[in-house]
């Protein structure tokens, strides 16, 4: 196994022997069935601590070569699947996590080589057979393994959009990094799963489309994953009764977003809350979600808004509905261009939800 390729189940193996663990296993039925299709690439946007970490783990420990993973998945939903066995750690994967290539890289130049020299080092250990023409291209080197070996990649992608937060400002630093993943994974056929997650969707950044090809599941519209990324409500009022608590309280408190037809908790709220009880049967609900971020963003919004965004959010903290459109197509470069875009990043990155009565 390695660090990128191929990393085996640890990581997933940790949430499962956790405390606390909701089985989401039945969003592999879906992924296994759009692999090799013009559907298999997907991108997830969720707001922090929704558990889309946890569901890329749980996808390499999956498809992941080099590790037995029959123990972590055969008492969990997905075994009821007839394809259960069929792809369970028979693809060679490659995970990467952006934000630990940014954390270690000064700018995105940077951050593309060590992704590629990284990447390059554990292929050239993996297939030490193959007669690499450039050593630093990923991609050619990808298709010279699919070409002598038949063995397709899958590849996953954590918190791909983390460079725009980063590099808001800087177009020609976005354009250079969507160039890279549009040459990584646009229209490869010895790929047959990209899945990434992020917080925004991605839409299209500036007049640059370069990733057009995914499946966009986002808080707005979530699809067929709508409940595999949170906790719906009946994974909360089976925890409830776990923990003799009444789901009326846990509503109150932690309630529920509208993914489509579906009630969605946050998963971070949830689990830190029910821990705090299994420490201290008197601890009191908190919000624990609001302080994952330094909610920079939103402070800077709210210091340059005007009355009418202040007289909407009087509304809100007092518990009353407002009717606002969402824009979807939102991006990190125009997010104080207008009220408009206000409202869109409170939705999506989980400051707001919909309104179930509307």
């Amino acid at each position: 196994m390695g660090i990128y390729l191929n990393p085996g189940n640890a990581a997933f193996s940790e949430a499962v022997h956790s405390q606390i663990y909701v089985d989401k296993t039945e969003l592999i039925s879906y992924t296994n069935s759009v692999l090799a299709t013009n559907q298999k690439n997907i991108c997830v946007s969720r707001p922090r601590r929704f558990g889309k970490s946890i569901t890329a783990n749980m996808l390499a420990a999956y498809y992941s070569k080099g590790c037995q993973s029959d123990t972590l998945f055969k008492d969990r939903k997905i075994s009821c699947s007839k394809d259960y066995k069929k792809y369970l750690n028979t693809y060679t994967t490659i995970f990467l996590n952006i934000q630990e290539f940014l954390s270690r890289s000064s700018n995105v130049e940077e951050l593309i080589q060590r992704i590629r020299r990284s990447l390059m080092r554990e292929i050239r250990r993996e297939y030490p057979t193959i007669d690499f023409y450039d050593e630093l291209d990923l991609t050619e080197n990808m298709k010279e393994i699919y070409a002598e070996t038949n063995e397709p990649f899958i590849i996953i992608i954590d918190e791909w959009d983390c460079i725009f937060r980063e590099y808001a400002e800087d177009k020609a630093a976005q354009e250079r990094y969507l160039d890279f993943l549009r040459d990584f994974l646009k229209d490869k056929a010895h790929i047959h799963l990209a899945y990434m997650t992020g917080i925004l969707p991605i839409k299209k950044y500036g007049t640059h489309s370069a990733l057009n090809m995914f499946d966009e599941f986002s808080m707005a519209n979530p699809g067929v994953l709508a409940q595999y990324v949170g906790f719906t409500e009946n994974e909360v009022r089976c925890l409830c009764s776990d923990y003799q608590m009444d789901l009326a309280e846990i509503k109150e408190w932690y309630d529920g977003y509208q993914f489509g037809g579906c009630d969605v908790y946050c998963p971070w709220d949830v689990m830190n809350y029910f821990q705090d009880l299994k420490r201290n049967p008197d601890a009191k609900p908190i919000s624990y979600w609001k302080n994952t971020s330094d909610n920079a963003i939103i402070r800077s919004f709210i210091d340059q808004s005007g009355s009418t965004i202040s007289k909407k959010l009087e509304m809100l903290m007092a518990g009353e509905s407002i009717d606002q459109q969402i824009e979807e197509n939102l991006t990190y470069d125009y997010l104080h261009s207008s009220e408009e875009n206000f409202w869109s990043i409170l939705y999506l990155t989980g400051y707001l939800t919909q309104d179930s009565q509307q």
